[in-house]
Order: structure tokens, then sequence, then C-alpha cells
């Protein structure tokens, strides 16, 4: 492993750049009522502020109150102050944290951690933002997690599935209108990217593929054809403009490969095709078959041994109108027969531009909140009878709330990658790095350390006692 200088930043990537077709993250998209209080069902708690537990939200341009810095939030079991004032890091009421992935260090971790306070995660974005939560050691520094994994305390893996009426809308093109456009010139296959430096190596796949295939490329990304004026724009083409969704909705097939991989993690790139009744060729959750609406809804391109393979297989398809038409059926409510989607969409407690239920930072606050609550009634009643009361039993993270693997390359063995290639100096070293930070982290907690630029000193003993088989 990289034994890191004391001087080295941890290199985080950026995911919101300029230019079209940027990734994003669904609270981009998500409406924020403005109001001054979050009301659950049945909340009696009738306990004055000075009385509630804190929940400190570190990353401060996350928190979900506005305006101000600090707010009552009463949610289905009890009540909390949230802030996200970081001068109460060590008020003893201060009862847990709550971090956002993305913006999480290592290096500016709130030190010392108390006895007495539990860390929350939250994080829906891509796992490229930050490794560190991909280890065991790291994401076990948690006690709480809302990730876009299913076993995660609070699961996010459907967040950009905004609702079933979203999949079930008629497709944006008929196909025949696509057909047209076919006999035109268009390609039968879509590609549009201009974040191309990302964990996936999707472009060294795509770039594979294009010796195959027409595939028609806008974007940064392995430009082959220029956008219409009208849609230069980045806010028109990320969005769901009218005039955009009819553009790339000529297209009958759609390549959507995630800009990270790990199950569980699917975006936009997965549901937008489908919302426009377009074919997703899909590379990204490792588990997307367990979320489709039924068993013919996408093609997968793990499904097939080479880009060669997949590109015959598109080409059969383009040319029979019947079959390509069975991609579609899940338009008819009928045919959507996959029930972990269905449930998953019923059961949600948030909801996404949806005013009736609380949107997901509201909803893992209050999640922390109620959890919190019933932590410290136990850890009290603990003490007042430790002979009936058993203590709180610890609850941790582990590698199944976010975990995600070393990222591989795009297309072929790693060995055959030049050593110079850009993406292999970058991501596999980024991967091992975020895990020197993630131990070095645990041993500044496990050790008390209230300096957290201590970090490197304790990284730099770790990889000396490793190296001396210790």
């Amino acid at each position: 492993l990289t034994i890191l200088s004391q001087t080295m930043l941890y290199r985080t990537p950026q995911t919101r750049l300029d230019g079209v077709f940027q990734p994003q993250s669904a609270l981009t998209d998500m409406e924020f009522a403005s109001v001054s209080t979050y009301h659950g069902p049945g909340n009696t708690d009738p306990r004055p502020n000075n009385k509630l537990p804190i929940l400190l939200w570190w990353s401060s341009n996350l928190f979900p109150h506005f305006p101000g810095d600090t707010e009552r939030v009463d949610c289905a079991h009890s009540s909390c102050l949230v802030t996200s004032n970081r001068k109460v890091q060590l008020y003893r009421r201060t009862a847990s944290i709550i971090f956002y992935g993305t913006d999480f260090r290592a290096y500016e971790a709130p030190l010392p951690r108390l006895a007495h306070q539990t860390w929350a995660l939250f994080h829906e974005e891509s796992p490229m933002n930050n490794f560190l939560l991909s280890h065991s050691v790291g994401i076990r520094l948690f006690n709480y997690t809302a990730t876009f994994r299913r076993e995660s305390d609070y699961p996010l893996t459907l967040q950009w599935l905004p609702s079933l009426d979203y999949l079930l809308k008629a497709p944006a093109v008929p196909l025949q209108e696509k057909n047209r456009w076919r006999q035109a010139g268009l390609a039968p296959v879509l590609y549009m990217q201009s974040h191309c430096d990302v964990p996936s190596d999707r472009d060294r796949y795509v770039q594979e593929l294009m010796t195959f295939i027409e595939i028609d490329s806008y974007g940064k990304c392995l430009n082959n054809k220029p956008l219409p004026d009208y849609l230069e724009d980045t806010s028109t083409a990320t969005g769901e403009d009218r005039r955009f969704m009819s553009f790339v909705g000529r297209y009958k097939f759609h390549l959507a490969l995630e800009n990270g991989l790990c199950p569980d993690y699917m975006t936009e790139k997965l549901w937008r095709p489908m919302h426009q009744g377009c074919v997703p060729i899909y590379r990204g959750s490792s588990s997307v078959a367990d979320w489709l609406p039924n068993n013919h809804s996408a093609i997968l391109i793990d499904d097939f041994p080479s880009p060669r393979d997949l590109a015959e297989f598109i080409k059969t398809l383009d040319q029979d109108d019947a079959e390509y038409s069975r991609y579609l059926e899940y338009k008819t409510p009928s045919k959507i027969t996959n029930l972990r989607l269905l449930e998953g969409l019923e059961s949600r407690e948030w909801g996404v531009n949806d005013m009736s239920k609380p949107n997901y930072l509201n909803g893992f606050e209050c999640f922390v909140c109620d959890r919190e609550n019933e932590r410290l009634a136990a850890v009290k009643a603990h003490r007042k009878n430790p002979q009936q009361n058993l203590p709180p039993q610890p609850k941790m993270a582990n590698s199944s709330h976010m975990g995600c693997p070393l990222p591989s390359p795009g297309y072929g063995p790693v060995e055959s990658i030049d050593p110079n290639d850009g993406w292999l100096q970058m991501w596999p070293q980024d991967y091992w790095q975020s895990l020197d930070q993630a131990e070095g982290l645990e041993s500044l907690v496990r050790h008390n350390v209230s300096d957290p630029s201590l970090l490197w000193q304790h990284i730099q003993s770790i990889a000396v006692r490793r190296a001396r088989g210790r």
C-alpha cells in the first residue's frame, strides 16, 4: 500500500463539472419545502428544546432546513434539535454527527470521537466520490447509514426513480418514427457523456464497441457528432427538458454506463432511457436485474462475452420490431412482474418531489433522531437499574452498507493496459490510498487523538508495522 506524505492532500474526484451531460446527485432535482419544522405522525414528545438530544450536520451545505442553522424536528416517535453549527461538537447533548459521504475527509474528521456520540453517514452519490467508504475499516466508523445499498439502514436504492408512473409513461418517440430516423441515417445507439475519466472506465468499452456497430456520441467523451445548437446549454441538456427528451428519444438504444460499479448503484443512466421508451444497454450495478421491471427490459453488457457479441445482438434487435417491442412491454402495468421493485417504491417512506412525504434528507435525519432517542432511553434505564435493564447493544455499519470493488478496466485485462495510462494511474491508486486513510483515521479514533492532522503520521506508522510483518 502507498505510504502517503504528510503534505499530500486526499484527491476527491469532482462530480459536478462544467459541460453537458455531467453526472449529478439525485438531490439536484429534488424539491425542498420551506418549512420550519418537519412533523411526523403521532409524535407526543413533551420535552422542551433544551432537553432534546442534538444532531449535528457536519456538512453544513447539506443541512436540510432554512433559513438558519438550528431547528427542532418532531419525527414519528420523538424530537431532536438539529444544527449545522459545529460549536456544539463537544456538547454532552450532541448525540450524533451526520456526515455527507462526498464531503467526508479523514484529515478533517471531528476528533476526538466522544464515547457518547454516534456517527451517521448519508451518501447517495457515486462510490467514486469517496472510496474510503468502500473499505470495511472505513464504513465501520459509522453507526447509521443511508446509501444506495439495500443493506444500509435507510436505503436510497431507488432514489433516481421518482415513481412507477415515471416508468409507465408512453415512449417519447414511437417505434415507427425511430425507424424513420434510422433510415435517415441516425445510428441505432446513442452515447452521451462528458465525464470521461471515471472508475468504471466506460469509454474503453464503448470505444471497442464502436468498431463493431455505429454509435452516435455526443458530449466530450468519444465525441463524433455535434449537439444541436439548442441543446448546448447545460441546464437544457442535463434536465428533462422537452426538446432534450425528444432529441434523445429518437434513438432505439442508449448506452447507459455508470461512472462507478457497485451493487445497487443505479442512476438516471438506467431509468431515464426507460422513461423515454428507449432500451438501455447497461453496465453499473451488478445486481441491477433485482430491480428491473421484468426480465426483458434492459440489455446488460455483462451478459455478453465481448463487445462484438453485444454489437451483433443489437443489430439483430434493431431489425426485428416485434422483438424490440418486447423490451418496452413494461409500459403496460400488468407486464411489470418484479415484486421487489413494486414493493420498494410502495414502501419507501421518503418521496421524490412528493410533498406528502419527507425528502430523504429529512427522512434520514428523523431515522437517526428516533434511533438516538431509543438508545439514550436505554442508556438511562440501564444506569438507573443495571440489574433489570441491559445496556443498548453497540451498532456498527459493515461493508454491505457501501463496499464497492476495486475499479477494473472497462475492457480487457489490466495487464494489457499501458503503465502510463491515465485511468490506471488514477483510480486503482485512489482506491488503495483511501484504504490507507481509512486505517489511519481508525487509528486516530482508537487512540483518542484530538488532532486530525496527525493522520499522515498514523498512516506511515501502520505501513511501517505492516512492512515489518507485525
